[in-house]
């Protein structure tokens, strides 16, 4: 079975954050988000790995 597409707005739930933070995190830190259309889509697996790497730093985006 295949991994669902999320939502920023499931991304910024997921993480705790909010969704302006999702798309700073995609502008500033590489955060791993596909765009289809105009909607940036994510995979739970994706996000868990970057933030799991380190990559994702410190929260001083918000």
């Amino acid at each position: 079975m295949t991994e669902p597409w999320l939502s920023a707005d499931d991304i910024a739930a997921h993480l705790g954050v909010t969704k302006d933070t999702v798309y700073a995190w995609i502008a500033e830190k590489d955060m791993p988000a596909h765009k289809v259309g105009r909607l940036w889509k994510f995979q739970t697996s994706e996000i868990d790995e970057w933030v799991r790497s380190g990559r994702a730093g410190t929260a001083d985006v918000e």
